[in-house]
């Protein structure tokens, strides 16, 4: 079928997202009322409020969106954007529905939203507005430890996720598990190692995942490993930066290209990550950035020839409209909702591969599991066993040297007697799923020869086991 010569599909995120679980659903053969309760939302809370600032009263309008409660909490971040709407939250719960079934977390789909600028507010008005907000959710346990538990998002931080947590505690004070009402908060909040960069190392942890099936890396019309892979990532935002950071300087990638708001750097000799985000921090323009080739029209960034296109900004960046132009033989959904159905159907016909969003970004709810388990459980991972870890290994070693004649290398030594701490556990644990993620989806693509990608494999995995949970519902 020649996907260019249709027509569009779809008017929008949420229409997109019911089209791509409709597909994965008719392979799975559901009973029709258990693949409709799954697919529909199960509730938005909208509220408008006030708050005093600057001499005078601001409305303000958010959302709360529970796609499916078959697993309590649920879970899903909050953003601060002008261009939040219902059915953008809509799509997203339920991305998070299907995201956490896939990479087993025990959570339900939410998503949350604030139609606002955060950059037009200073900071102790910004905390008034997320205290407001956050008080609004709580008293309707859309925070809740054990009903409802947000994230962080776009236009949202550890900042924010420190100051509705405050909240929630002064309203339930005597709640012991009120630090586990949200997560991303910093670590002297409750927070856990690792969960700034989760996303990010989710997508590199995903990655080399995928390179290590050279069926799958042929069939993307590549070879060997992600070392001298040359990669455009569009937003260098909190995990457009980590994914460009870890990649280039753990796995040897290149990143080539650069996409923001303002406009796209390339550089097919490499750009420094650190140098360009320090940049940008600073305040200068994405033009002003030294020794690379800028265009104004971002968008002719997503199609600049490379082997690894990572979208890790917002939804719907490719479309109908541009899909055809898209050169990279490989893209990895880092944000949620990149791809549109339709552009989906055009990369698969063109032979592209793509990582989808379901498994891609599962890193920040994976690692945000870890801090909720962290808070529930009023303990830091690693510390009953750390140095009883390294006790053992010191013993180890020490036998070992005697029967060496040169010994042990000291720089493997000290290695092999430090213990694991909490960074360390989180890592092995958001390795490990993302392992066990991917071999889920291509053990089901393999399995049904009419499925057509991993990323309808990714929302079969998800909704079969969705759909086991509800086996056990008492209705």
């Amino acid at each position: 079928m020649n996907f260019q010569n249709k027509k569009p599909l779809t008017t929008g995120f949420l229409q997109s997202v019911n089209l791509m679980y409709d597909r994965a659903v008719k392979l799975l053969d559901l009973p029709e009322d258990v693949a409709e309760t799954i697919r529909v939302c199960n509730s938005t809370y909208e509220v408008q409020f006030s708050v005093r600032l600057r001499g005078k009263l601001h409305s303000f309008k958010g959302y709360r969106s529970v796609h499916s409660e078959h697993m309590e909490p649920a879970k899903g971040g909050i953003r601060y954007s002008i261009e939040v709407n219902k059915d953008e939250v809509e799509a997203l719960a339920a991305l998070m529905t299907f995201k956490c079934a896939l990479v087993e977390t025990p959570f339900g789909g939410s998503k949350g939203g604030l139609i606002i600028d955060p950059t037009a507010w200073e900071p102790h008005e910004l905390e008034k507005i997320t205290r407001r907000f956050a008080y609004e959710l709580a008293k309707r346990d859309l925070i809740n430890p054990s009903q409802n538990v947000p994230a962080p998002d776009m236009g949202t931080g550890e900042r924010e996720m420190a100051w509705m947590a405050d909240e929630y505690r002064r309203m339930n004070p005597t709640d012991m598990n009120a630090r586990a009402c949200v997560t991303g908060k910093p670590l002297n909040a409750g927070g856990i190692a690792g969960r700034t960069e989760a996303t990010g190392r989710g997508v590199q942890y995903a990655l080399q995942e995928f390179f290590r099936h050279p069926d799958d890396v042929a069939a993307a019309g590549l070879s060997g490993t992600l070392d001298g892979k040359s990669v455009v990532v569009q937003g260098l935002g909190n995990v457009g930066y980590h994914a460009a950071k870890f990649l280039s300087e753990e796995d040897g990638a290149k990143i080539v290209g650069v996409v923001e708001r303002d406009g796209a750097v390339f550089d097919p000799k490499g750009i420094n990550v650190e140098d360009l985000k320090a940049h940008l921090v600073s305040g200068q323009p994405l033009c002003a950035f030294p020794g690379v080739e800028f265009t104004e029209n971002g968008a002719l960034g997503l199609e600049y020839e490379c082997d690894i296109l990572i979208p890790a900004a917002c939804e719907s960046v490719i479309t109908y409209g541009n899909a055809h132009r898209i050169k990279a033989p490989l893209i990895i959904e880092a944000a949620n909702g990149p791809v549109t159905a339709e552009a989906n159907d055009i990369l698969l016909e063109r032979g592209c591969t793509i990582i989808p969003d379901l498994f891609a970004n599962a890193g920040g709810v994976t690692v945000s599991y870890f801090e909720w388990a962290k808070n529930i459980s009023h303990i830091r991972f690693g510390r009953m066993q750390r140095r009883q870890e390294e006790a053992r290994s010191r013993a180890f070693l020490e036998q070992l040297e005697t029967l060496l004649p040169n010994g042990v290398d000291a720089s493997i030594k000290r290695q092999l007697e430090c213990g694991a701490g909490e960074l360390e556990l989180v890592r092995s644990g958001l390795d490990d799923t993302m392992r066990a993620a991917y071999v889920a989806m291509r053990e089901v693509r393999q399995a049904h020869p009419n499925c057509p990608d991993l990323r309808t494999a990714a929302y079969m995995v998800a909704v079969r086991r969705i759909a086991s949970v509800m086996d056990h519902f008492t209705l």
